[in-house]
């Protein structure tokens, strides 16, 4: 009989790289694998490049030969989320048209690919909420693993076949989304919840008011607003 595989599960989860080749590349494999599965199990203050070197059977030197800083490793982290979110939002959008619903796609998957970092998030919060924090998502060593996400909700609203928005406003909104993105997971990390059930709750009460404002949209008095609004707020990301 098959187990039940949880929501979040995406198979695979750290070999999105290609296949390493060399003696290096196997060697910077094994603790970009090793640092990940610690991230996930132990938390961010328990992974140190010292335990992960140990689990690699490398020295020291070698680890940071191959990652100068551990905050490195965490960019490997936050690029690994963001294709697992990828790979779990890409079929669902396939399967929809609306554009609330679409980007609802990418909300949900989003989170159910956080899920099981959720017992050690305050310490990757409290280390990444400095301005000048490297794993800051914000900071500009996080742009690749900000770029798929941003990516995915510009998907979600470029190729939405009804509820649709103007062009002008199309082209801000993705990057307004992905800084909603960035509060929901920040409401995610304090939520105490069984199954994190209030961000659910939070976004489903979020999804329905953008539905019925979206139309509002599309009307000449207001129009002019919501694209100095949008663009205000999406500035605020870069």
């Amino acid at each position: 009989m098959l187990s039940r595989r949880p929501a979040w599960y995406v198979p695979n989860m750290f070999t999105s790289d290609p296949a390493p080749e060399t003696k290096s590349d196997r060697t910077r494999a094994r603790l970009r694998d090793i640092a990940l599965t610690s991230f996930r199990d132990r938390g961010y203050d328990a992974t140190t490049m010292r335990l992960i070197a140990q689990e690699a059977g490398v020295s020291v030197g070698n680890a940071y030969y191959h990652f100068a800083t551990k905050n490195d490793l965490v960019q490997e982290l936050y690029l690994d989320v963001q294709r697992s979110h990828r790979a779990a939002a890409e079929p669902e959008l396939a399967t929809r048209s609306d554009l609330v619903d679409r980007v609802g796609a990418v909300y949900r998957t989003g989170l159910d690919q956080l899920t099981p970092y959720h017992p050690h998030a305050a310490e990757f919060l409290s280390a990444a909420l400095s301005p000048r924090s490297e794993i800051n998502p914000l900071a500009d060593a996080s742009s690749a693993a900000r770029d798929i996400t941003e990516g995915l909700f510009a998907e979600a609203v470029r190729d939405a076949r009804s509820g649709g928005v103007p062009d002008d406003l199309a082209a801000t909104l993705p990057a307004v989304l992905f800084l909603g993105h960035l509060l929901l997971a920040l409401f995610w990390v304090y939520d105490r919840s069984e199954g994190q059930e209030r961000t659910r709750r939070l976004l489903d009460r979020g999804l329905k008011l953008l539905r019925t404002t979206l139309p509002l949209a599309r009307l000449p008095l207001v129009r002019g607003v919501l694209r100095d609004l949008l663009e205000l707020i999406a500035e605020a990301g870069r």
